[in-house]
Protein backbone atom coordinates (compact mmCIF):
# COMPACT_ATOMS: atom_id res chain seq x y z
CA UNK A 1 0.00 0.00 0.00
CA UNK A 2 1.32 3.40 -0.93
CA UNK A 3 1.25 5.98 1.90
CA UNK A 4 -1.36 8.29 0.34
CA UNK A 5 -3.72 5.71 -1.14
CA UNK A 6 -7.29 6.84 -0.48
CA UNK A 7 -6.35 10.53 -0.54
CA UNK A 8 -7.97 12.65 -3.27
CA UNK A 9 -6.38 15.89 -4.43
CA UNK A 10 -8.20 18.45 -6.58
CA UNK A 11 -5.72 20.76 -8.27
CA UNK A 12 -6.52 24.05 -9.95
CA UNK A 13 -2.91 24.45 -10.94
CA UNK A 14 -0.63 25.57 -13.73
CA UNK A 15 2.99 25.68 -14.89
CA UNK A 16 5.48 24.31 -12.30
CA UNK A 17 4.98 24.99 -8.58
CA UNK A 18 1.54 23.42 -8.17
CA UNK A 19 2.08 20.48 -10.54
CA UNK A 20 5.49 19.70 -9.01
CA UNK A 21 3.83 19.38 -5.60
CA UNK A 22 0.84 17.33 -6.74
CA UNK A 23 2.90 14.98 -8.92
CA UNK A 24 4.78 13.89 -5.82
CA UNK A 25 1.53 13.38 -3.93
CA UNK A 26 0.39 11.16 -6.80
CA UNK A 27 3.64 9.19 -6.68
CA UNK A 28 2.92 8.45 -3.01
CA UNK A 29 -0.46 7.05 -4.03
CA UNK A 30 -2.87 10.01 -3.96
CA UNK A 31 -5.45 10.46 -6.68
CA UNK A 32 -4.82 13.85 -8.30
CA UNK A 33 -7.56 15.40 -10.44
CA UNK A 34 -6.06 18.29 -12.38
CA UNK A 35 -8.49 20.91 -13.66
CA UNK A 36 -7.45 22.45 -17.00
CA UNK A 37 -8.87 25.06 -19.32
CA UNK A 38 -10.78 23.40 -22.21
CA UNK A 39 -9.01 23.75 -25.55
CA UNK A 40 -5.61 24.91 -24.31
CA UNK A 41 -5.08 23.40 -20.86
CA UNK A 42 -2.19 24.22 -18.56
CA UNK A 43 -0.10 26.86 -20.29
CA UNK A 44 3.01 24.73 -19.71
CA UNK A 45 1.66 22.31 -22.33
CA UNK A 46 2.63 24.85 -25.00
CA UNK A 47 6.10 25.79 -23.79
CA UNK A 48 7.91 23.55 -26.28
CA UNK A 49 7.43 20.40 -28.36
CA UNK A 50 10.65 18.54 -27.63
CA UNK A 51 9.37 15.34 -25.96
CA UNK A 52 7.66 13.44 -28.77
CA UNK A 53 5.68 16.57 -29.59
CA UNK A 54 5.04 17.50 -25.97
CA UNK A 55 6.41 20.12 -23.60
CA UNK A 56 9.44 19.14 -21.53
CA UNK A 57 8.10 21.22 -18.62
CA UNK A 58 4.71 19.52 -18.75
CA UNK A 59 5.83 15.89 -18.98
CA UNK A 60 8.26 16.49 -16.12
CA UNK A 61 5.62 17.70 -13.64
CA UNK A 62 2.34 16.11 -14.72
CA UNK A 63 2.58 12.34 -14.83
CA UNK A 64 0.18 10.22 -12.81
CA UNK A 65 -2.66 12.75 -12.63
CA UNK A 66 -6.11 12.83 -14.23
CA UNK A 67 -6.94 15.73 -16.55
CA UNK A 68 -10.41 17.23 -16.20
CA UNK A 69 -11.12 19.91 -18.79
CA UNK A 70 -13.45 22.43 -17.17
CA UNK A 71 -14.13 26.11 -17.74
CA UNK A 72 -14.26 27.18 -14.10
CA UNK A 73 -15.96 30.46 -15.07
CA UNK A 74 -18.86 28.68 -16.80
CA UNK A 75 -22.14 28.76 -14.81
CA UNK A 76 -22.25 24.95 -14.76
CA UNK A 77 -18.77 24.66 -13.26
CA UNK A 78 -19.69 25.61 -9.69
CA UNK A 79 -21.84 22.51 -9.17
CA UNK A 80 -19.16 20.24 -10.62
CA UNK A 81 -16.46 21.79 -8.46
CA UNK A 82 -18.59 21.47 -5.34
CA UNK A 83 -19.14 17.76 -6.00
CA UNK A 84 -15.42 17.27 -6.53
CA UNK A 85 -14.41 19.17 -3.43
CA UNK A 86 -16.96 17.37 -1.26
CA UNK A 87 -14.97 14.20 -1.97
CA UNK A 88 -11.52 15.79 -1.77
CA UNK A 89 -8.96 15.67 1.01
CA UNK A 90 -6.68 18.33 -0.48
CA UNK A 91 -7.23 21.35 -2.73
CA UNK A 92 -4.19 22.93 -4.37
CA UNK A 93 -4.27 26.14 -6.38
CA UNK A 94 -1.65 28.49 -7.77
CA UNK A 95 -3.74 30.89 -9.84
CA UNK A 96 -3.19 34.64 -10.03
CA UNK A 97 -3.81 36.64 -6.83
CA UNK A 98 -7.52 36.82 -5.99
CA UNK A 99 -8.66 34.41 -8.72
CA UNK A 100 -9.87 31.57 -6.49
CA UNK A 101 -11.65 33.98 -4.16
CA UNK A 102 -13.63 35.33 -7.13
CA UNK A 103 -14.62 31.75 -7.93
CA UNK A 104 -15.79 31.14 -4.36
CA UNK A 105 -12.92 28.73 -3.78
CA UNK A 106 -10.91 30.75 -1.27
CA UNK A 107 -9.68 29.12 1.91
CA UNK A 108 -12.26 30.70 4.20
CA UNK A 109 -15.22 29.76 2.00
CA UNK A 110 -14.12 26.21 1.23
CA UNK A 111 -13.02 25.27 4.72
CA UNK A 112 -16.28 26.59 6.16
CA UNK A 113 -18.08 24.03 3.98
CA UNK A 114 -15.43 21.30 4.28
CA UNK A 115 -13.60 21.61 7.62
CA UNK A 116 -11.46 18.49 6.99
CA UNK A 117 -10.11 19.90 3.74
CA UNK A 118 -6.41 20.74 3.44
CA UNK A 119 -6.45 23.94 1.38
CA UNK A 120 -3.07 24.87 -0.16
CA UNK A 121 -2.59 28.16 -1.96
CA UNK A 122 0.69 28.81 -3.77
CA UNK A 123 1.46 32.39 -4.75
CA UNK A 124 4.35 34.66 -5.54
CA UNK A 125 4.33 36.77 -2.38
CA UNK A 126 1.31 35.78 -0.31
CA UNK A 127 -2.19 37.23 0.24
CA UNK A 128 -1.02 40.12 2.43
CA UNK A 129 1.69 42.77 2.38
CA UNK A 130 2.60 45.35 -0.28
CA UNK A 131 3.36 42.65 -2.88
CA UNK A 132 0.12 40.69 -2.39
CA UNK A 133 -1.29 41.63 -5.79
CA UNK A 134 1.98 41.50 -7.70
CA UNK A 135 2.36 38.95 -10.49
CA UNK A 136 5.22 36.56 -9.95
CA UNK A 137 7.22 34.37 -12.31
CA UNK A 138 10.28 32.32 -11.44
CA UNK A 139 12.97 34.67 -12.78
CA UNK A 140 11.32 37.69 -11.19
CA UNK A 141 11.16 35.99 -7.78
CA UNK A 142 14.82 35.00 -8.17
CA UNK A 143 15.52 38.71 -8.61
CA UNK A 144 13.45 39.81 -5.61
CA UNK A 145 15.02 37.16 -3.35
CA UNK A 146 18.52 38.32 -4.31
CA UNK A 147 19.55 35.08 -6.02
CA UNK A 148 20.82 36.84 -9.15
CA UNK A 149 22.90 39.22 -7.06
CA UNK A 150 25.06 36.33 -5.84
CA UNK A 151 24.97 34.14 -8.97
CA UNK A 152 27.08 34.60 -12.08
CA UNK A 153 30.42 36.31 -12.63
CA UNK A 154 31.81 39.53 -11.25
CA UNK A 155 30.74 41.24 -14.47
CA UNK A 156 27.24 39.81 -14.94
CA UNK A 157 24.55 38.37 -12.67
CA UNK A 158 22.87 35.18 -13.87
CA UNK A 159 19.64 33.34 -13.18
CA UNK A 160 19.67 29.73 -12.08
CA UNK A 161 19.38 27.33 -15.01
CA UNK A 162 16.28 25.68 -13.54
CA UNK A 163 13.10 27.27 -12.07
CA UNK A 164 14.31 27.21 -8.48
CA UNK A 165 11.60 29.52 -7.06
CA UNK A 166 8.87 27.29 -8.49
CA UNK A 167 10.63 24.13 -7.33
CA UNK A 168 11.15 25.52 -3.82
CA UNK A 169 7.48 26.49 -3.52
CA UNK A 170 6.42 23.11 -4.88
CA UNK A 171 8.59 21.25 -2.38
CA UNK A 172 7.35 23.26 0.63
CA UNK A 173 3.77 22.78 -0.57
CA UNK A 174 4.33 19.03 -0.85
CA UNK A 175 5.90 18.69 2.60
CA UNK A 176 3.36 21.03 4.22
CA UNK A 177 0.45 19.04 2.77
CA UNK A 178 1.95 15.84 4.18
CA UNK A 179 2.27 17.50 7.60
CA UNK A 180 -1.31 18.79 7.42
CA UNK A 181 -2.65 15.34 6.53
CA UNK A 182 -0.73 13.79 9.41
CA UNK A 183 -2.12 16.40 11.81
CA UNK A 184 -5.63 15.80 10.48
CA UNK A 185 -5.31 12.13 11.37
CA UNK A 186 -4.72 13.20 14.97
CA UNK A 187 -7.17 16.10 15.27
CA UNK A 188 -9.75 15.60 12.52
CA UNK A 189 -9.22 19.19 11.36
CA UNK A 190 -8.06 20.32 7.94
CA UNK A 191 -5.66 23.19 7.37
CA UNK A 192 -5.02 26.32 5.36
CA UNK A 193 -1.56 26.45 3.79
CA UNK A 194 -0.17 29.70 2.43
CA UNK A 195 3.01 28.91 0.49
CA UNK A 196 4.89 31.62 -1.40
CA UNK A 197 7.64 31.37 -3.97
CA UNK A 198 9.39 34.36 -2.40
CA UNK A 199 9.51 32.91 1.11
CA UNK A 200 10.40 29.41 -0.12
CA UNK A 201 13.34 30.68 -2.15
CA UNK A 202 14.20 33.09 0.65
CA UNK A 203 14.77 30.11 2.94
CA UNK A 204 17.24 28.73 0.40
CA UNK A 205 19.06 32.08 0.40
CA UNK A 206 20.04 31.70 4.06
CA UNK A 207 23.82 31.48 3.63
CA UNK A 208 24.32 34.63 1.51
CA UNK A 209 21.67 36.51 3.50
CA UNK A 210 23.41 35.83 6.82
CA UNK A 211 26.82 36.47 5.27
CA UNK A 212 25.71 39.90 4.05
CA UNK A 213 23.61 40.90 7.07
CA UNK A 214 26.33 40.15 9.61
CA UNK A 215 29.44 40.48 7.46
CA UNK A 216 28.64 43.82 5.90
CA UNK A 217 28.89 42.69 2.27
CA UNK A 218 27.30 40.01 0.12
CA UNK A 219 29.37 37.03 -1.04
CA UNK A 220 31.06 38.01 -4.31
CA UNK A 221 29.79 36.52 -7.57
CA UNK A 222 32.47 34.02 -8.51
CA UNK A 223 31.18 32.10 -11.50
CA UNK A 224 31.42 28.34 -10.97
CA UNK A 225 33.74 28.79 -7.98
CA UNK A 226 32.32 28.88 -4.47
CA UNK A 227 31.82 32.40 -3.20
CA UNK A 228 33.72 31.92 0.07
CA UNK A 229 35.27 28.42 0.20
CA UNK A 230 38.64 28.06 -1.57
CA UNK A 231 39.52 25.91 -3.45
CA UNK A 232 36.05 24.89 -4.57
CA UNK A 233 35.22 24.92 -8.27
CA UNK A 234 36.61 24.22 -11.74
CA UNK A 235 40.26 23.88 -12.69
CA UNK A 236 41.68 23.13 -16.13
CA UNK A 237 44.01 20.20 -16.73
CA UNK A 238 46.85 20.17 -19.23
CA UNK A 239 44.76 18.36 -21.88
CA UNK A 240 42.03 21.01 -21.72
CA UNK A 241 39.63 19.03 -19.56
CA UNK A 242 37.92 20.72 -16.62
CA UNK A 243 37.76 19.11 -13.20
CA UNK A 244 35.70 20.46 -10.33
CA UNK A 245 37.05 19.89 -6.85
CA UNK A 246 36.16 20.85 -3.31
CA UNK A 247 38.37 21.18 -0.23
CA UNK A 248 36.26 21.67 2.91
CA UNK A 249 38.69 21.70 5.86
CA UNK A 250 42.32 21.86 6.91
CA UNK A 251 42.83 18.08 6.92
CA UNK A 252 41.63 17.87 3.33
CA UNK A 253 43.77 20.84 2.31
CA UNK A 254 46.87 19.19 3.77
CA UNK A 255 46.17 15.99 1.79
CA UNK A 256 45.42 18.05 -1.32
CA UNK A 257 48.77 19.84 -1.09
CA UNK A 258 50.74 16.68 -0.35
CA UNK A 259 49.17 14.20 -2.80
CA UNK A 260 47.61 16.27 -5.57
CA UNK A 261 49.97 19.23 -5.77
CA UNK A 262 52.99 17.30 -4.39
CA UNK A 263 53.83 20.41 -2.40
CA UNK A 264 53.11 19.63 1.27
CA UNK A 265 54.65 22.88 2.53
CA UNK A 266 51.91 24.86 0.82
CA UNK A 267 49.48 23.74 3.55
CA UNK A 268 51.40 25.74 6.16
CA UNK A 269 52.01 28.79 3.98
CA UNK A 270 50.45 31.70 5.97
CA UNK A 271 48.54 32.79 2.85
CA UNK A 272 46.70 29.45 2.70
CA UNK A 273 46.83 27.98 6.22
CA UNK A 274 43.17 28.67 7.06
CA UNK A 275 39.89 28.96 5.21
CA UNK A 276 39.69 32.77 5.64
CA UNK A 277 43.32 33.08 4.46
CA UNK A 278 42.64 31.00 1.35
CA UNK A 279 39.58 33.11 0.62
CA UNK A 280 41.63 36.31 0.96
CA UNK A 281 44.33 34.91 -1.32
CA UNK A 282 42.16 33.06 -3.80
CA UNK A 283 44.02 34.25 -6.91
CA UNK A 284 47.42 33.24 -5.55
CA UNK A 285 46.20 29.78 -4.54
CA UNK A 286 44.51 29.23 -7.89
CA UNK A 287 47.81 30.08 -9.58
CA UNK A 288 49.60 27.43 -7.52
CA UNK A 289 46.94 24.83 -8.31
CA UNK A 290 46.82 25.57 -12.02
CA UNK A 291 50.62 25.45 -12.27
CA UNK A 292 50.53 21.78 -11.22
CA UNK A 293 47.33 20.68 -12.92
CA UNK A 294 48.48 22.12 -16.24
CA UNK A 295 51.13 19.38 -16.35
CA UNK A 296 48.55 16.59 -15.95
CA UNK A 297 45.73 15.14 -18.00
CA UNK A 298 42.19 15.32 -16.63
CA UNK A 299 42.32 11.59 -15.87
CA UNK A 300 45.56 12.02 -13.95
CA UNK A 301 44.08 14.87 -11.94
CA UNK A 302 41.09 12.70 -10.99
CA UNK A 303 43.42 9.85 -10.02
CA UNK A 304 45.35 12.12 -7.65
CA UNK A 305 42.18 13.60 -6.19
CA UNK A 306 40.76 10.14 -5.56
CA UNK A 307 44.04 9.03 -3.97
CA UNK A 308 43.83 12.04 -1.64
CA UNK A 309 40.12 11.43 -0.95
CA UNK A 310 39.24 14.89 -2.28
CA UNK A 311 35.69 15.34 -3.61
CA UNK A 312 35.66 15.92 -7.35
CA UNK A 313 33.48 15.82 -10.45
CA UNK A 314 33.63 16.27 -14.19
CA UNK A 315 31.44 18.88 -15.86
CA UNK A 316 28.63 16.88 -17.46
CA UNK A 317 26.19 18.12 -20.03
CA UNK A 318 22.60 16.93 -20.17
CA UNK A 319 23.56 14.02 -22.45
CA UNK A 320 26.11 12.77 -19.93
CA UNK A 321 23.63 13.14 -17.08
CA UNK A 322 20.95 11.23 -19.02
CA UNK A 323 23.40 8.36 -19.54
CA UNK A 324 25.05 8.61 -16.11
CA UNK A 325 26.32 5.22 -14.93
CA UNK A 326 25.16 5.87 -11.37
CA UNK A 327 21.55 6.23 -12.48
CA UNK A 328 21.79 3.04 -14.51
CA UNK A 329 23.47 1.11 -11.70
CA UNK A 330 20.74 2.08 -9.24
CA UNK A 331 17.91 1.35 -11.73
CA UNK A 332 16.59 4.90 -11.52
CA UNK A 333 14.84 4.92 -14.90
CA UNK A 334 11.28 3.88 -15.70
CA UNK A 335 8.96 4.16 -18.70
CA UNK A 336 5.73 6.15 -18.49
CA UNK A 337 3.03 6.62 -21.05
CA UNK A 338 2.12 9.91 -22.70
CA UNK A 339 -0.04 11.10 -25.59
CA UNK A 340 3.09 10.96 -27.76
CA UNK A 341 4.08 7.45 -26.68
CA UNK A 342 6.22 5.95 -23.94
CA UNK A 343 8.92 8.23 -22.51
CA UNK A 344 11.76 7.76 -20.04
CA UNK A 345 11.27 9.15 -16.55
CA UNK A 346 13.46 9.26 -13.48
CA UNK A 347 11.98 7.53 -10.48
CA UNK A 348 11.22 9.95 -7.64
CA UNK A 349 13.94 10.03 -4.97
CA UNK A 350 11.74 8.94 -2.04
CA UNK A 351 13.49 5.54 -1.71
CA UNK A 352 11.12 4.32 1.00
CA UNK A 353 11.55 0.67 1.93
CA UNK A 354 8.87 -1.74 0.64
CA UNK A 355 7.47 0.94 -1.64
CA UNK A 356 7.14 1.36 -5.37
CA UNK A 357 6.21 4.89 -6.47
CA UNK A 358 3.21 5.36 -8.69
CA UNK A 359 4.40 6.33 -12.17
CA UNK A 360 1.38 6.52 -14.47
CA UNK A 361 1.04 8.25 -17.80
CA UNK A 362 1.16 11.95 -18.60
CA UNK A 363 -2.48 12.69 -19.46
CA UNK A 364 -3.83 14.19 -22.65
CA UNK A 365 -5.83 17.38 -22.15
CA UNK A 366 -9.27 16.41 -20.83
CA UNK A 367 -8.52 12.70 -21.06
CA UNK A 368 -10.42 11.94 -17.85
CA UNK A 369 -13.21 14.51 -18.13
CA UNK A 370 -16.04 12.14 -19.03
CA UNK A 371 -15.09 9.36 -16.58
CA UNK A 372 -14.74 11.85 -13.70
CA UNK A 373 -18.08 13.51 -14.47
CA UNK A 374 -19.78 10.12 -14.75
CA UNK A 375 -18.31 9.22 -11.36
CA UNK A 376 -19.86 12.40 -9.96
CA UNK A 377 -23.29 11.23 -11.14
CA UNK A 378 -23.67 13.04 -14.46
CA UNK A 379 -25.49 11.14 -17.20
CA UNK A 380 -24.07 10.75 -20.67
CA UNK A 381 -26.67 13.21 -21.96
CA UNK A 382 -25.70 15.78 -19.32
CA UNK A 383 -22.03 15.38 -20.18
CA UNK A 384 -22.81 15.84 -23.88
CA UNK A 385 -24.73 18.97 -23.00
CA UNK A 386 -21.83 20.37 -20.99
CA UNK A 387 -19.52 19.73 -23.93
CA UNK A 388 -21.90 21.43 -26.35
CA UNK A 389 -22.13 24.43 -24.00
CA UNK A 390 -18.33 24.75 -23.84
CA UNK A 391 -18.18 24.02 -20.11
CA UNK A 392 -15.88 21.05 -20.66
Amino acid sequence: MRPLEGITVVALEQVIAGPFATRQLAELGARVIKIERPGSGDSARAYDRTVKGQSSHFVWTNRSNESLALDVKHPAAARILEKLLARADVFVQNLAPGAVERLGLGAEALRARHPRLVWCGISGYGPSGPYAGKKAYDLLVQCEAGLLSVTGTADAPSKAGIPVADIAAGMYSFSSILAALLRRERTGEGATLDITMFEALGEWMGFPAYFAAYGGAAPPRSGAHHATIVPYGPFRAGDGGSIFLSVQNEREFARFCEIVLVHAALATDPRFASSPARFANRAALHTEIERVLSTLSADQVVERLEAADIANARLNGMDEFWRHPQLAARSRWAKVGSPGGAIDALKPPFNLSDFEPRMDAVPALGEHTRPVLAELGHTQAEIDGLAAAGAI
